[in-house]
Parts: structure tokens; sequence; C-alpha cells
């Protein structure tokens, strides 16, 4: 069953490949109109991105120091959360 398992994978990891190389040899996918070149984000390929970017995107009656803030005591108490769970699950020598 191990080798059966083994080979389903190399096959799977074979076809990925080979799929991957044929699709970026032939660019297929690409929009000529949206080449933003090399180093582009992510989002940069949206029609219209700069729109939600800009300072007027978003209103808030919060100030955005608060908003850092909370951002920040958030990211803490999730790190927290992380190094409790871990302590738990790694087993005692």
């Amino acid at each position: 069953m191990r080798k059966i398992s083994k080979i389903i994978v190399g096959i799977i990891v074979a076809v990925t490949l080979v799929t991957a190389l044929y699709i970026m040899i032939n660019g297929l996918g690409l929009i000529d109109s949206l080449d933003f070149g090399a180093g582009a984000y992510y989002y940069a390929d949206i029609p219209g991105f700069e729109k939600f970017v800009n300072g007027n995107a978003y209103t808030s009656s919060t100030p955005m120091w608060v908003l850092i803030a909370l951002f920040l005591i958030w990211g803490a108490l999730m790190y927290k959360l992380w190094v409790w769970l871990d302590k738990r699950q790694t087993p005692k020598n």
C-alpha cells in the first residue's frame, strides 16, 4: 500500500510540474493589457485598484491610532495564545 501511494504521489507531482511548465512556457492566462512587469504585487492586476487605496476610500469616526493599537493588541494576544497552545502540545521529556 505504501508503494502504491508513493507512486500516486509521484504521478501527481509530475503532472503538476509538467502542467505548470506548459502554462508558463505558453503564457496561458496572461492579459497583455495588464502587464505590470516583475515585482508587481498580487493585487496589481485588478483594474481600478487605485480607487480602493486612495485616502478617501475608507472613512471612520475611530482615530487611526486606535485602529493600529487594536491591531497590535490582537496580534500580541494571538501570539500569546499560539505560544500557550504550543507549550501544551509539546511532549515533555
